[in-house]
């Protein structure tokens, strides 16, 4: 977890290669449709647009489709994904009818301004359309309205581990190994 532009997507794929467990990306999975044009990618297409979430119930049934696949029957990292309190609820109701839990939530800290440096860098280099700066803003300001109070939720269960998301990949990286083991 961790606020746009903070390296989830970054941090993930290096812990997935680490530990060989598939990567599950609403973000990748949702631009993958759009560039499909599928039913699902075309919905999504007009809400990223607009710097908001895609429904719910699109999103839970993508994490279902992929949590069902076989190469994630020993574990996933589940990337972008719940971003609210009422995803954390619907998550929960996932898991629990597919016999899963989850183990622990990684949230990654960072200053707003180093993420906003960042994404605006990532959108030099990417062309990503939800990486313009008023965007940017918007996805800052939906997060600490609605995605904040998940750290909360997760704290008191008991499996949040906070990392520092400042610094370069590497160190970020050992940062969360060193939590994780």
């Amino acid at each position: 977890m961790g606020p746009p532009g903070v390296g989830k997507g970054t941090q993930a794929k290096i812990i997935k290669d680490k530990y060989d467990i598939p990567h599950l990306s609403t973000g990748e999975i949702l631009r993958k449709e759009i560039i499909l044009e599928s039913k699902i990618g075309v919905i999504a297409k007009k809400y990223i647009d607009d710097g908001l979430f895609v429904p719910d119930e699109i999103l839970i049934k993508i994490i279902e489709n992929n949590i069902l696949d076989a190469r994630c029957s020993n574990g996933y990292i589940l990337d972008g994904f719940p971003r609210n309190l009422q995803q954390v609820e619907n998550l929960n109701e996932l898991l629990i009818k597919l016999d899963h839990t989850i183990d622990i939530a990684i949230n990654l800290k960072a200053d707003e301004k180093e993420l906003i440096k960042r994404l605006i860098k990532r959108s030099e280099d990417s062309g990503r359309s939800d990486d313009k700066i008023e965007i940017i803003s918007k996805r800052q300001k939906v997060y600490w309205e609605q995605t904040a109070p998940i750290i909360q939720y997760y704290k008191r269960s008991g499996i949040l581990i906070e990392v520092n998301g400042i610094g370069t990949i590497a160190k970020i990286t050992k940062r969360i190994i060193e939590a994780i083991k």
